[in-house]
């Protein structure tokens, strides 16, 4: 191998576009940079009252250039002609209508002010109605082809989107041609093969959030999309029945953007890859592990070898699809749909008198919020009589997602202080990735141990020992700050050619564990009456 070959990793968060340069033998972190998107930041485009979170497709153009060219100015002279290869990962499932070329439509004339032409996010909940109607269909239909999505097809996720816009826009529905995922687009823009039948699409974002399997030889047919809707006619054919894992190349960089972004011309751009499953190869994934990346909502991916699961179909998670984290395989995925935007809101709680204050006052009051809160929590013995919170503040994403369900909290008395509602609702995050776990043993899924990855494994210690106390395993915390960047880097290496598989990739450029939390048997009494007090809670607010 050439000891002198570097790799660009990607990451488009929600709010932002990181990259990261590594040195491919060592894994080491030459150079980082981020850029916020401009528009986003402003809030335009966005309706939180109606759930509707769009992203404009200039932004995520600004935001690489600008990231991009903030890493290789860290460089030494001469060392970006050892750069071989970018790898590409963002939020999922982001898709965006297209025209005949693969142009997003927001970046055409008279489109780029209206929200439905552009990139519809992740956490976007405005399509539940359609969602609704993909799986009654679905489940009446020769094949289910929501079988390898969990049974549950979500808002969230490709199809349901793209139906919803097509439905409440004529003039996007005048004009679309096909549909493509962020995570598609961005290689297909820095390859030139923009055209819909030249995507080379994610087997990551195509199995877990579009209903592909090779199965049923690709997409959903044309036949069961037009039943859902004559507006989806012609789709399928335009999407093609092909996908590929992340090692990939999607093909070369153009002269045009290595131009822009100060790279050298033709090195190879990976096939994309969804954030969380990216940051569970960067933090070492592999067979029977189960990654946890933590964050405001978080992602559960487990890897299991093809014989462990045979022809079995795991209900009630989000995807099982071959290849979609490590070539070779059988990639899960499950999650919550709100983990630290549980703290975030009961800090905003907190935060409303302090709008009295002075604005330097109220920032650096808010500020110490969590921290005094954790230090009062901490202090809080675990007692099976404790008040209990549900944490299904935005909907269930795993087991079995409903956007439609609600939070609760039990138990609330005239000396229950901030705190006790805090360690509640901690607690109930961690209650959350158990009932996950327990679901995924039930029907067969052995997981040996659990990896967590992200700004809260890194940064709270009382929210990860809380964690491996109630899901009863310990915990590794990657040391990695960029997962998910260091993932889509690491099968950028592999297109690229410098390893032959993500697992020799991972060998070489991994960065090991910070700290393991280990479960403290002394709380494990507590916490199980807990947990079952939990799961009594939300079958009430569940209507059961």
């Amino acid at each position: 191998m050439d000891m002198e070959k570097l790799v660009i990793g990607i990451d488009y968060g929600t709010d932002s576009c990181r990259a990261i340069l590594l040195d491919c033998v060592s894994g080491k972190e030459l150079a980082t940079a981020i850029s916020y998107y401009p528009r986003w930041k402003k809030g335009l485009y966005c309706d939180p009252s109606a759930n509707r979170y769009r992203q404009h497709p200039q932004d995520y153009i600004d935001s690489l250039e600008q990231a991009v060219k903030g890493a290789l100015e860290q460089l030494p002279a001469g060392m970006v002609r050892k750069i071989v290869g970018i790898g590409i990962d963002t939020t999922g499932s982001t898709p965006c209508l297209t025209d005949r070329d693969g142009t997003p439509l927001a970046l055409l004339p008279g489109y780029a002010d209206d929200p439905d032409a552009m990139f519809i996010l992740w956490k976007d909940h405005t399509s539940i109605c359609e969602a609704d109607e993909i799986n009654a269909l679905a489940h009446t239909w020769e094949i289910d082809y929501t079988s390898r999505s969990g049974g549950i097809y979500s808002s969230e996720w490709f199809w349901a989107k793209a139906l919803h816009v097509l439905r409440a826009n004529e003039k996007v529905r005048e004009k679309a041609c096909s549909i493509i995922e962020h995570c598609d687009w961005m290689p297909a823009l820095l390859t030139g093969n923009l055209r819909p039948e030249k995507v080379k699409r994610s087997r990551c974002a195509a199995g877990h959030k579009g209903m592909w399997a090779s199965a049923w030889g690709g997409y959903p047919p044309q036949d069961f999309l037009s039943a859902l809707d004559p507006l989806l006619e012609g789709f399928s054919a335009r999407l093609g029945g092909e996908t590929y894992t992340s090692d990939v190349s999607a093909g070369k960089l153009t002269e045009e953007w290595a131009g822009r972004l100060g790279l050298p011309q033709g090195i190879d751009v990976a096939v994309g890859i969804i954030d969380a499953h990216a940051g569970a190869v960067g933090a070492g994934i592999r067979a029977n592990t189960m990654v946890k990346i933590i964050g405001t909502s978080t992602c559960d991916i487990v890897v299991t070898p093809k014989e462990d699961i045979a022809e079995k179909l795991i209900p009630g998670i989000s995807g099982q699809v071959d290849g979609s984290v490590i070539p070779g395989l059988i990639g899960l995925e499950a999650g919550q749909s709100a983990f630290g935007d549980v703290y975030a809101w009961w800090k905003e709680m907190l935060s409303w008198s302090l709008r009295l204050l002075p604005e330097r006052q109220r920032t650096e009051a808010a500020a110490q919020i969590l921290p005094e809160l954790t230090v009062e929590a901490e202090k809080l013995p675990a007692t099976e009589v404790d008040m209990v919170a549900g944490d299904w503040l935005n909907g269930r994403r795993t087991p079995f997602a409903d956007l439609t369900l609600k939070g609760g909290i039990a138990g609330i008395t005239l000396a229950t202080t901030p705190a006790h509602i805090y360690k509640s609702l901690v607690e109930a995050t961690a209650f959350g990735s158990r009932a996950i776990m327990e679901h995924l043993k039930k029907e067969g899924v052995q997981v040996n141990e659990v990896i967590g990855v992200g700004g809260i494994s890194l940064k709270s210690p009382y929210v990860m020992q809380t964690l491996s106390d109630i899901m009863g395993v310990p915990i590794k915390v990657a040391a990695v700050q960029q997962a998910g960047a260091l993932g889509a880097a690491m099968c950028a290496a592999v297109s690229a050619g410098v390893f032959d598989t993500v697992e020799a990739a991972q060998e070489s450029m991994g960065q090991g564990y910070s700290v393991v939390y280990t479960p403290r048997a002394e709380k494990r009494e507590a916490y199980t009456a807990l947990y079952g007090k939990y799961r009594e809670l939300n079958r009430f607010l569940e209507g059961k």
